[in-house]
């Protein structure tokens, strides 16, 4: 329908009149001062028009029959929230009929004119209508724009997290060759100080922009939703030394002093090792990031009415007490007028607050203000009893059992490096480019593992698992999906294709040495 149709039944006033005569009279009266009026000839036609739209209607008590008061009331009831629909009943002097005191009461916007009736009353009744009608079209066009900035801002958050999810996939493909290129260089001893210094360096800022690619996709995720915390019994001194060693490159970069006072009976706490351990890591660097030179970071953890305390403290540069709280918003830096580069994007502590909110604690900042040093302490619930055993990263070192491992991926580089690097951990590769040339050297490989990219052309990771799982021969093969793609929903997908575990690029070495080390040839599937 177009606009100009639209406009016209919206301003239209419906007439029922007791006779033509007085419908025509009605038509006549209201046309002379410029209102559109349609006379409907009866009820169906009056029930077909008011879905099509009006301004009003005008009906004559003796159509209010009770057949009449159903059907009308019927199609009132189907009008939008934003719709009250005014119904002007025309009645006989002194009328207090029951059909008049049924409209009242079902047809709700009702206003009754006594017959007969003067010109002057029936136009400003009419007009009063159409004037109130004209406020519930307002009403209609706020909230037809509304669904329309709602609908904008979906599709713009839609194309954010897609542009996100792309980032990070294309940006994870370069870092990982480079990486993995980097560790086999570690691992072959070489003795030169230069290189050694090179490495060091290289592999410090691939780190970091792995750190900043992995932010940015998490508080994506987080702010949708869509991350997933696994809780376990833990060790709270464990999850806080594992930040430690995280956070110790950014640390020994400033030359800072690094002190920890942690208990010697565990604090045991129900958390996800991981993204506990994302949350003091970000705390120290960003302690390590805005303190000065040689300066001094203090980490404690302690016992507090039924809850775990962690504290960061640090002689760094402070915070506005007016700024205490704002630290924890999205892309807030302390002072970015500082000529002391900072880096970061300013969203380490908004995770930190979100992570730790998931766990049922709470994060808060304290300083004197500028110049004085800052102390971020956690606050986590405690559970009762000790924690159980955690397996360290150290028992987790060394060499894979022997393992035949299928490694397939477009990225020549990436594929051929971290097969170097696989082989130098003891297991047996084979290298494949392709999900058709995956597929044939399952019979010629007899692989027991499976590391397979999932964005390849042609056939893509999705497509190879499922086959794969197809075949009987090689139905309990460990299917581990290798991939830029680290969304919540590609996670989804690679489960359900069959994969027993999804690894982003690039891949953590301790992570998949795990993976490689589980006993038999599949473990439970888990993502």
């Amino acid at each position: 329908m177009r606009i100009k149709d639209r406009a016209a039944l919206d301003r239209r006033v419906l007439v029922m009149a007791r006779t033509s005569k007085d419908a025509a009279t009605t038509e006549r009266l209201l046309a002379q001062v410029g209102i559109e009026a349609e006379t409907c000839q009866g009820l169906d036609q009056l029930a077909r028009e008011l879905r099509r739209g009006a301004a009003a209607m005008v009906i004559p008590e003796e159509g209010l029959s009770p057949a009449a008061m159903a059907t009308l009331s019927g199609i009132l009831a189907e009008q939008p929230a934003w719709s009250d629909l005014p119904v002007l009943v025309l009645t006989r002097p002194g009328a207090d009929s029951v059909e008049l005191s049924e409209a009242l009461r079902m047809l709700g916007n009702v206003t009754v004119l006594e017959c007969p009736l003067r010109v002057p009353t029936l136009l400003s009744a009419v007009r009063t209508a159409i004037r109130a009608r004209d406020r519930q079209y307002q009403i209609r066009g706020h909230l037809a724009e509304r669904a329309r900035a709602e609908e904008s801002l979906r599709q713009a958050d839609q194309r954010k997290d897609e542009f996100l999810a792309t980032l990070g996939h294309e940006l994870r493909n370069p870092l990982a060759p480079v990486l993995t290129g980097l560790q086999l260089l570690k691992m072959s001893g070489r003795d030169d100080a230069t290189a050694g210094r090179a490495i060091a360096v290289m592999e410090r800022q691939i780190r970091h922009l792995i750190r900043l690619v992995d932010d940015l996709l998490e508080v994506s995720r987080i702010t949708t939703g869509l991350i997933d915390v696994r809780r376990e019994p833990l060790d709270l001194a464990f999850v806080v030394r594992a930040a430690v060693d995280t956070s110790r490159p950014a640390i020994e970069t400033g030359r800072h002093e690094l002190t920890l006072d942690l208990p010697l009976q565990p604090i045991a706490v129900s958390g996800d090792p991981v993204r506990l351990t994302q949350v003091f890591a970000n705390i120290l660097t960003n302690a390590a990031k805005y303190t000065n030179p040689g300066g001094r970071i203090h980490i404690s953890a302690r016992r507090s009415d039924g809850h775990a305390v962690v504290s960061v403290r640090d002689n760094g540069i402070g915070i506005p007490v007016d700024r205490l709280s704002a630290v924890f918003d999205m892309f807030t830096q302390v002072d970015r007028s500082s000529r002391r580069l900072q880096g970061g994007l300013g969203i380490g502590l908004t995770l930190v607050r979100s992570l730790v909110g998931m766990h049922g604690g709470r994060v808060f900042a304290k300083s004197d203000g500028p110049g004085t040093g800052s102390e971020f302490v956690v606050e986590l619930p405690m559970l009762a009893g000790r924690a159980d055993a955690v397996e360290t990263a150290e028992s987790m070192a060394g060499k894979v059992p022997p393992r035949r491992v299928l490694l397939v991926d477009d990225n020549v580089d990436a594929a051929e490096t971290l097969g170097m690097l696989l082989t130098a951990l003891g297991a047996t590769i084979s290298v494949a480019h392709s999900g058709r040339a995956a597929l044939a050297a399952l019979d010629t490989f007899d692989p027991d593992t499976v590391l397979l990219d999932i964005g390849m052309p042609e056939m893509d990771g999705y497509e190879v698992a499922r086959t794969i799982r197809a075949q009987p021969r090689h139905a309990d093969v460990l299917l581990i999906a290798l991939t830029g793609w680290g969304q919540q929903d590609d996670q989804r997908r690679s489960r359900a294709a069959g994969f027993d575990h999804h690894l982003v690029k690039p891949p953590n070495i301790d992570k998949l040495r795990e993976l490689l080390g589980s006993g038999g040839s599949r473990v439970e599937r888990t993502l």
